[in-house]
């Protein structure tokens, strides 16, 4: 089977990739990945295709890249390409074309498509807004108190439609907050949630922008992965008729993840983080839910983090390949 991921060049997207070719798609071998990002995707392997270009330049799309890319085998389209939150509130313009208009486009090549292909969705916990009950019910439709939610609101509607009529096998998996996130600090309003983990790690100052006792929904990269390759492998019938699905998480507060930093640690790391009232960020960032009601997803087989403590071991497993002593 080929797959496609937009974003594939990204942290995410290429784990995403190399669990992909690491295994099956409803039941079917994954023989070959095409990645559609700005830049090349840095998985080193023969069965990787990297087509270089923004999926919401209209160049780009007129130059027919994308329909080439659904070709007879192509069984899958994993969307996971997207501004992210701040920069989305940031810029109207450019998160309307990247989050919204470029989904569609993606939506209507796979529509022309001889197949039908299964077609994933990375939606978010910002769909959601304030003053809801915690953890937020699983039949609470979206209540989005930013552009970067109410983009990714609307394309949870057009995956649902497209999937009604039968153009695509669609579902749409929420994220919870991934922490702790490798490398620099993006543009993302969350991105406090790995630096305050990450730099002190690594013996470097942090700051954080909101209060202590602000609580997040957050999942590691490795659960992540692993939820979003169980969503793509699901049969569509066992789905049913609303596809969209709130991936498991943890809520913890962030005195809780400094708590779990001191444990792991020490004190020193503790110490290297301090906070900084940013009222951008919090506007945004304290409106989303601390928790989301996942029975539905873990009666389908997805899976959660154990703690947080957890979390930072499967970091340092998987960026520095260090070994904790318990």
């Amino acid at each position: 089977m080929h797959v496609i991921v937009t974003g594939g060049a990204g942290f995410l997207g290429a784990r995403l990739i190399q669990q992909l070719l690491s295994g099956k798609v409803g039941g079917q071998a994954v023989t070959r990945v095409t990645s559609i990002d700005l830049a090349p995707c840095p998985v080193t392997d023969d069965r990787v295709e990297s087509l270089t270009g923004d999926i919401a330049d209209p160049d780009f799309i007129e130059s027919g890249l994308i329909q080439q890319a659904l070709a007879d085998d192509t069984g899958a389209v994993c969307h996971l390409a997207a501004v992210v939150s701040s920069q989305a509130e940031a810029d109207f313009e450019l998160g309307m074309r990247v989050n919204l208009d470029a989904t569609r486009t993606l939506l209507e090549a796979c529509r022309h498509h001889s197949a039908r292909p299964r077609f994933l969705f990375a939606s978010s916990l910002a769909v959601f807004g304030p003053g809801l009950s915690q953890p937020v019910p699983e039949a609470v439709g979206p209540q989005p108190r930013s552009s970067y939610g109410a983009q990714k609101a609307m394309g949870e509607l057009l995956v649902n439609d497209y999937s009604r009529r039968g153009f695509v096998d669609g579902r749409v998996c929420r994220l919870p907050t991934i922490v702790v996130r490798p490398g620099k600090p993006n543009q993302a309003a969350s991105s406090f949630a790995s630096s305050i983990i990450r730099e002190p790690l690594a013996g470097v100052e942090a700051v954080c922008p909101v209060d202590a006792g602000l609580p997040l929904w957050l999942s590691s990269p490795r659960a992540v992965v692993a939820n979003l390759v169980h969503a793509l492998s699901l049969d569509g019938e066992t789905l049913g008729d609303w596809r969209t699905l709130n991936l498991p998480g943890l809520t913890v507060t962030v005195e809780e993840m400094l708590d779990a930093l001191e444990r792991q640690a020490g004190t020193s790391a503790r110490d290297l983080v301090r906070f900084e009232p940013d009222a951008a960020i919090d506007a945004i960032v304290a409106s989303w839910p601390g928790g989301l009601a996942v029975e539905r997803p873990l009666s389908l087989g997805f899976q959660a983090d154990s703690d947080f403590d957890a979390i930072i071991h499967a970091y340092l497993d998987d960026e520095r390949g260090d070994e904790l002593d318990n």
